[in-house]
This record gives structure tokens, C-alpha cells and sequence, in this order.
């Protein structure tokens, strides 16, 4: 008996390690992950079975296909193992996105990031074994929600009770004690770095003098951020 060769569009000895990722599903979020992964210098494989979106992603990606990923034997083609990470971001269709994922996980794929579009997709999702599960549309509305709220520039959650913002300076720290120890102590956040009028980022902070429209980068509490920043900036 003959043994059909896998169709793998990446030669695994020519890749470095982490390099490569295939994106299951080029909607918006999709698209976004997959042009990102390649500005950052990944060998990207889009998979989609919408030949509009195939066609609009043509020489953007290392390569885009138009398929029904749901199919294993379709992903067996393509070499789907052969990939050091492997993005599911169906949303739309969570039959579709369950089913992919379970041959993924089947298959031997590792390293698997899926997108879920509720809590309950998100538990299946975990359920089945992936420990990748993100929730775009979510953390968005809450990033959102912490910009407007703390009139902050950028809102990274990194924990539930770890936060990292980044916003402008205002005269109103003119009277606020900036030494680290105190600031924490007070208001429970920490300045982490500032960017001075110069444009360069500085991480000595022990005689911290801003003056308005320094960048500040606030670690501490999302909540004490906010009230910080609500504060004072």
C-alpha cells in the first residue's frame, strides 16, 4: 500500500523554531492575528472557506488557502501538524470551531489558540484541552471600558489584580509626591517609566520631576489606576 504524502506548504527544515502559524478563520479577528504575525516576521498560513476574503489576503500572507477546514483529511494535506502554533478563529460558527479544534487536539497539535465568542464556548473550548482560549470581543469591551473610565492612552489587564496603563501627565502632579515607595503607599500604583519631552523612555525614578505631557507608564490595582488617573491625569 501506497502512503499519500502529506501536502505541507512549509518545509519544516527550513523554518526556524516558533516561527511558523497557521490561522483557521480570517475574519476580522483572523486577519488581524495573521498580518500581525507577519509584520513581527512569521511564516503565516491563512485558511478560509470565503474566496473573497482568500482573494483580498493574496500576497499579504506567506500563504493563504480556501478550504473547509472542518474536513481532517483537508488539514492532514496541509500539513497542519508540521506548524508551531495553530490559531481557531472561528467565531461565527461554533459547531465549526469545536469541531476543528477537537481534530487539532486529536491530531497531536500543541500549541492551539482559540478564539471563543462567549463564557460557554470559552469553558467547551477548555473542556476539550486547549489552554490557549481568548476572548477578543470581551477583553476588548473591557480595555475600552478602563481607557474611557481613567481617560487612559493604553490598558493592558495582566492579572486580575495587575494592570498596566499608559497616560499623560497633567499639572495636577505638580503636588503629588512621585517617590515610588509613597505613591504606591498612598495610592496604590507605581510609575513604572515616563517619557520625557525628548521622546526618551527613563527608568531612573528615584528623583522623578514630570512636567505636563510626560507619558507615564502606571502599574498597580485596575481599579486604584483608574482612580489615579481619574485624579491626577
Amino acid at each position: 500500500m501506497v502512503r499519500k504524502k502529506k501536502l505541507s506548504l512549509f518545509d519544516s527544515d527550513n523554518v526556524s523554531e516558533g516561527s511558523s502559524v497557521a490561522v483557521i478563520g480570517l475574519g476580522r479577528f483572523g486577519q488581524s492575528v495573521a498580518l500581525e504575525l507577519m509584520a513581527n516576521g512569521s511564516e503565516v498560513l491563512g485558511i478560509d472557506d470565503r474566496e473573497e476574503i482568500v482573494q483580498s489576503l493574496n500576497n499579504k500572507l506567506t500563504h493563504v488557502v480556501r478550504a473547509n477546514a472542518t474536513h481532517p483529511d483537508v488539514l492532514d494535506q496541509l500539513g497542519i501538524t508540521d506548524f508551531d502554533r495553530v490559531v481557531v478563529a472561528i467565531g461565527t460558527h461554533l459547531e465549526s470551531s469545536i469541531l476543528v479544534t477537537s481534530y487539532l487536539l486529536r491530531a497531536g497539535v500543541e500549541n492551539i489558540w482559540a478564539k471563543a465568542v462567549s463564557d460557554q464556548h470559552g469553558v467547551i473550548l477548555q473542556q476539550l484541552g486547549v489552554r490557549n482560549v481568548v476572548f477578543p470581543e470581551k477583553d476588548m469591551g473591557k480595555r475600552v471600558a478602563h481607557l474611557l473610565q481613567g481617560d487612559l492612552k493604553e490598558f493592558i489587564q495582566i492579572d486580575t489584580n495587575y494592570a498596566l496603563a499608559m497616560a499623560s501627565a497633567t499639572e495636577k502632579l505638580s503636588g503629588v509626591n512621585l517617590n515610588p515607595h509613597e505613591l504606591y503607599k498612598k495610592y496604590g500604583v507605581a510609575i513604572n517609566s515616563y517619557r520625557d519631552s525628548s521622546g526618551q523612555w527613563n527608568h531612573d525614578l528615584e528623583n522623578l520631576h514630570l512636567t505636563p505631557g510626560n507619558v507615564v507608564i502606571l502599574g498597580g490595582d485596575p481599579q486604584a489606576i483608574e482612580r489615579f488617573a481619574s485624579k491626577f491625569l
